[in-house]
């Protein structure tokens, strides 16, 4: 990928289950995504967050405050070494973009309403405004989600076409094409546990004068 890159994503977390809102279920989850952000060679303290409310924006981070919380935002992306962007997800898919040559980054919030409005899209386009990224050096990768028969809607065959609409070749896409639904062992699933549940977290970021590491 790129040199200094560093993404990961946690699963479900030994006793911690579900049974409590996402504000207790994060509040129990924090020391393990503490120690995942640590593993990744950053600190709590460079780590970024969307509020998430299910919509299409996309905030340029580092931005500002203190509270490193971009409001109303459901996508973050940056050009800054040492962020690291983080996004929280329970069937959703958490969507990976880096810039091949620029080395900018995005990482997305997509599920069922913020694919239906193209946000992935919309992160690429964000990208090439603010880094002047070309979606042709973009590779991406699809988190585990929600998928088919479990749910209605396939989230992540979306954002494939998605992608591939906003011309990131199919070679450069990578899909686990793991269902949350199905793997409730190794993962939380908001539709399947009935709202009550914890969440993963992605995370995406570059490390300053890093090694590449995937």
């Amino acid at each position: 990928m790129i040199p200094g890159v560093r993404a990961g994503f946690t699963g479900r977390v030994e006793g911690v289950e579900p049974g409590f809102d996402k504000g207790e279920a994060l509040g129990q989850l924090e020391p393990a995504h503490r120690e995942a952000v640590k593993r990744l060679g950053f600190e709590w303290e460079q780590l970024w967050r969307a509020e998430q409310v299910h919509g299409a924006e996309v905030a340029v981070v580092p931005s500002g405050g203190r509270e490193r919380m971009a409001g109303g935002a459901d996508g973050l992306v940056t050009g800054t070494p040492g962020v690291l962007l983080g996004i929280y997800v329970a069937d959703c898919a958490a969507v990976f973009l880096a810039d091949r040559r620029h080395g900018a980054l995005g990482l997305v919030h997509s599920g069922r309403k913020g694919t239906g409005l193209g946000i992935v899209g919309r992160a690429l386009a964000l990208m090439g405004a603010e880094f002047g990224t070309d979606a042709g050096e973009v590779v991406a990768a699809i988190s585990p989600c929600i998928r088919p028969p479990l749910y209605e809607v396939d989230i992540a065959g979306m954002i494939r076409e998605q992608l591939r609409e906003a011309g990131v070749p199919d070679g450069q896409v990578t899909d686990c094409g793991i269902c949350t639904g199905a793997e409730v062992g190794r993962y939380y699933s908001y539709r399947v546990e009935k709202g009550k549940t914890g969440r993963m977290l992605a995370l995406l970021g570059r490390v300053e004068g890093g090694a590449d590491e995937s």
